[in-house]
């Protein structure tokens, strides 16, 4: 497998006198032996290209149009992101600027999968890092998006604020430009095929108002309230509704108090700035509480915590509906992996990209245990669905709409967090599709002394 010269551009494009080419740098023909046999391997399903800072490169060798062009754009990218092959060494190394995606990004963090199918071993790997080792240069600035650094004990009340802080507080307006117009960051629910985002972001919000059996009068509990979305359709449904959101962000406080006196709806509506174990004491009880897309920054060790918190927090009777993302532990590989074989890449893999620059300290936890803390605290599972091809396309709609306005969101937050929101909802929406990522909403009841409860004799479905 050769190495291909630069494509050549159209001859009506070219300027009267063109400028002749740089020379060819050796270090490409160094990189391109490295990685030519594993490119190889993939054999004529390989439908990406690769190019080198020179320009010159691999053409994809199926017979379609690539996918995608996988663009290296320095001597020492190779190395930094195969060294070790984990995702958070290829992540910093997409993050810092090492290469670039040109097309299709959901190709792109499939090809992990492909590459993980392929028979090498650990002597194959070694040999590919030996032939890299002296394509050295100094790496790229991070400026923009370091590693999360937390202190203190993991899941205390200080140490979530400040990881709280780090995912959400990036920028309102850099969300905006992608979420949609009721800035909801969570599943939506598609109620049909041709649903737009906004329809099926709506649809999600009445959907977990409707399961909850939400009525005029009550008092709701919103619990990671972000945005304040569902806490403005909720009034905008129920006239005498009261509600109370709390969140961690300083940003999505800020903003969603905004929302909410733009609405009109400042007189039934606030958002506190708020741990969840301080809510029932500072709060007092609801008739119905909704947590959505926050208990995976809870933990398993606090989940106990988390339910109990819930619990002192609603009426005898009441119900609490629990949306989170859950794993699925026999389809999930090693946090950070990446490439390496068996026990090779679970030693390597220390931290994960997505825990390292996304989500610090967030746990996704298979179904059944949050289940058991949820009955270890008294609730009782009235009701359980999946929506995990929903998230998938969610988060496609999500990357569309932030590619869509790439060049607004780097002035609003920066490069660096612009690629990691890219590669890491990208990288999300795989996962979902794969089944190795699922979405729950739980329906949970406090039941009266009496065994009674509000929670309806069949599921509520739209």
């Amino acid at each position: 497998m050769s190495i291909q010269p630069p494509p050549t551009t159209d001859r009506a494009a070219q300027p009267a006198a063109p400028q002749p080419r740089p020379a060819p740098d050796p270090r490409v023909d160094r990189a391109a032996a490295a990685i030519g046999p594993l490119l190889k391997a993939l054999g004529d399903r390989r439908d990406f290209a690769v190019r080198f800072w020179d320009g010159r490169g691999f053409r994809a060798t199926s017979d379609r149009q690539p996918r995608f062009t996988l663009v290296i754009r320095r001597p020492g990218a190779l190395g930094r992101m195969l060294t070790p092959p984990t995702d958070l060494a290829i992540g910093e190394a997409f993050v810092h600027g090492d290469f670039d995606v040109e097309g299709d990004i959901f190709a792109f963090v499939s090809l992990p999968d492909r590459l993980g199918a392929l028979p090498l071993g650990v002597r194959d790997w070694a040999r590919l890092l030996t032939r890299l080792r002296g394509l050295t240069d100094a790496p790229p600035a991070t400026a923009g998006r370091s590693a999360a650094d937390l202190r203190g004990e993991r899941h205390s009340a200080a140490r979530d604020e400040a990881a709280i802080r780090f995912h959400y507080d990036v920028g309102n307006a850099f969300y905006a430009l992608w979420l949609g117009e009721r800035m909801v960051y969570s599943c939506a629910y598609f109620r049909t095929d041709d649903a737009s985002l906004d329809e099926a972001q709506q649809a999600k919000l009445d959907l977990v108002l409707d399961k909850l059996g939400v009525r005029d009068g009550m008092r709701l509990l919103d619990i990671g309230s972000g945005w304040g979305g569902l806490l403005i359709r909720a009034a905008e449904r129920f006239p005498n509704l009261t509600g109370v959101g709390i969140t961690l962000a300083e940003r999505q406080h800020a903003l969603s108090r905004e929302r909410i006196e733009a609405a009109g709806f400042g007189d039934r509506l606030r958002v506190e700035l708020m741990d969840y174990r301080e809510a029932p004491v500072r709060l007092g009880r609801f008739d119905r509480i909704a947590s959505i897309g926050m208990a995976e920054h809870v933990g398993e060790r606090r989940m106990h915590a988390y339910f109990g918190a819930a619990r002192d927090c609603l009426e005898p009777g009441g119900l609490f509906l629990n949306h989170a993302i859950t794993a699925q532990p026999s389809r999930i590989s090693p946090p950070g992996g990446g490439l390496l074989p068996g026990a090779l890449g679970r030693l390597a893999a220390r931290r994960s990209f997505i825990d390292a620059y996304v989500f610090p300290d967030g746990e996704l936890l298979p179904l059944p245990v949050m289940l058991d803390a949820a009955q270890a605290a008294g609730f009782e599972v009235h009701h359980v669905e999946s929506l995990r091809p929903h998230y998938a396309r969610t988060l496609r709609y999500w990357v569309s709409g932030l590619e869509a306005h790439w060049d607004e969101a780097v002035a609003l937050a920066g490069e660096a967090i612009a690629r990691t929101w890219r590669l890491y909802m990208a990288g999300a929406a795989i996962g979902f599709e794969a089944a190795r990522l699922d979405v729950h909403q739980q329906l949970l009841a406090l039941p009266r002394a009496d065994g009674s409860s509000d929670a309806p004799m069949t599921p509520t479905r739209m």
